[in-house]
Parts: C-alpha cells; sequence; structure tokens
C-alpha cells in the first residue's frame, strides 16, 4: 500500500477538520458581508398593497351642510371715568339699569341679556416717585342674543340711547336645536360617502367587507365671525353713528367627517 494514498483515521480527521473549518469562515464570511451590506448599502425601498391580516380597513367620508344662522349675539357696554369710584359705580350701574330695561322693551328675553364681564380700573399719576390714584374707570358689558333680525338695529340705537357707549361685535350662530338637527344631517351624508368609498375601493381590490367594528367623528363648524361695528373714539359709538349699521348674517358650515372602519373577510 502506498503510504501517500493511504488513508488512515488521522489523516480523514485532518481533512474533516479543514473541510468543516472552511464551511465555518464562509458562513461568517457571508454575515459579515450581509451586516456591511445592510449597515452601509443601499436603501431598497419596499411598498406594499396588500390589506394586512387582522387590520380593519378604514374609509373617511365628508358631509357639509350649509344653514343661515338664526340667532345674532351683540356686545354692548358703558364705560365710565371719574375722580370718585363711588360717583362712578352708581352712574354706571344706574345707566345698566336703564339699558337692560330699554332691551326688554324691545322684546328680548331677560335670559338673553348676560353680563360678561363688570372691570374697575383705578387711573394713576406717575409722575411723582410715589404714584398716587387720580381716579377711576368703571366698565360694563353684555351679550345680547337677538332671535329677530330685525330687532338688531333696535337693540344698538336703543342701547346707546339708554347710555351704552360701546358696542365691540355682532356675530351670528345657531341655536341648539337647529345646530344638533343639522349636525345630524351632516352625519348622514358623512357615513353615506363613507360606505359609498368603501364599497368602491373593495370592489376595485377585490377584498370582501365585513361589519363595520368603529365609527369616529371629527366636526368643524365654520360658524361666521364676529363682524366689528364701524366706531368712533376707540370703540366709543354715538347713536348717528349707529343708525343704519350693515348687518350681514351670512351662512354657516356644519362639517363632519366620519371614519368607518371594516372587518374585511
Amino acid at each position: 500500500m502506498d503510504p501517500k494514498t493511504s488513508q488512515t483515521p488521522e489523516n480523514c480527521n485532518y481533512h474533516s477538520y479543514h473541510h468543516i473549518s472552511g464551511s465555518v469562515k464562509a458562513v461568517v464570511m457571508f454575515f459579515i458581508l450581509l451586516f456591511i451590506f445592510t449597515k452601509w448599502g443601499p436603501s431598497i425601498n419596499f411598498a406594499t398593497t396588500t390589506q394586512p391580516v387582522g387590520e380593519p380597513f378604514v374609509v373617511s367620508g365628508e358631509g357639509k351642510v350649509s344653514v343661515s344662522p338664526n340667532i345674532a349675539k351683540v356686545t354692548i357696554g358703558i364705560t365710565e371715568n371719574g375722580n370718585s369710584l363711588k360717583t362712578v359705580q352708581n352712574s354706571v350701574n344706574t345707566k345698566s339699569q336703564a339699558l337692560t330695561s330699554k332691551l326688554e322693551s324691545l322684546g328680548i328675553a331677560s335670559s338673553d341679556i348676560k353680563t360678561t364681564d363688570y372691570n374697575v380700573y383705578p387711573q394713576y399719576d406717575y409722575s411723582s416717585p410715589n404714584p398716587t390714584i387720580t381716579g377711576y374707570q368703571v366698565s360694563t358689558n353684555y351679550e345680547v342674543t337677538i332671535k329677530d333680525f330685525s330687532k338688531i338695529n333696535d337693540v344698538i340705537v336703543t342701547g346707546t340711547a339708554a347710555g351704552a357707549n360701546v358696542v365691540g361685535s355682532i356675530s351670528f350662530d345657531l341655536d341648539s336645536s337647529t345646530k344638533t338637527e343639522k349636525m345630524n344631517e351632516a352625519r348622514v351624508l358623512a357615513v353615506a360617502d363613507a360606505k359609498s368609498k368603501a364599497q368602491g375601493l373593495a370592489i376595485a381590490s377585490g377584498i370582501t367587507l365585513g361589519k363595520i367594528i368603529n365609527v369616529s367623528e371629527n366636526q368643524n363648524t365654520n360658524i361666521v365671525q364676529p363682524m366689528a361695528i364701524p366706531a368712533s373714539g376707540g370703540g366709543m359709538l354715538n347713536e348717528k353713528s349707529v343708525v343704519q349699521p350693515n348687518i350681514q348674517p351670512g351662512s354657516t358650515d356644519l362639517d363632519v367627517t366620519v371614519s368607518l372602519s371594516y372587518q374585511v373577510r
């Protein structure tokens, strides 16, 4: 037997060791290269168009209803200055009582005349090292809710005649019952829109929709913003300046977005 070609157990183990060692080195080198590639190599974008298993199918729909406001809110008030706090307060309080009485005589309910603030501001003389109080400013403001728009001008004119010298703004809104009714109409439209989209997408993508398992809503009420009244003297109004104000209530958009979550069969 040729000693060069004879296979002893020691020779077999030697060759097997080197064969296994080479395989291990190859595997280790593969993972090293894979790590380097994933760490510093070019990124690969993957996209999927499949619906994840077990995830709900969510579709949103929008419903919008336009409606004319049916209430107006006028901010009206009295501001006075004087040396004596008691004198100024008595004057403002007297005029406030006359103001609310005149407004009620126009058919404005007392519950629709709400005091929004009552303020007392001391007036200081800062010309000396120790400021001293030289007088006081007293102001009170009301928010008047008007349900008959033909009375808006009367409220302003009558209010100024009764002693009000500040009119801040006019805004328009819906009463609570009308707002609830119109929001429900917008919800119906939003749900119908979402269902229509869901059916169209299901047909186009070849999926089968199951039952609705969740509903969510987002509201966006675009109420007409307050409209400033032309004024003179930094917000102070006289009767002539408000005889014929231009009142434009416009419209209000009630916008509802509804999201429906479907099971996918």
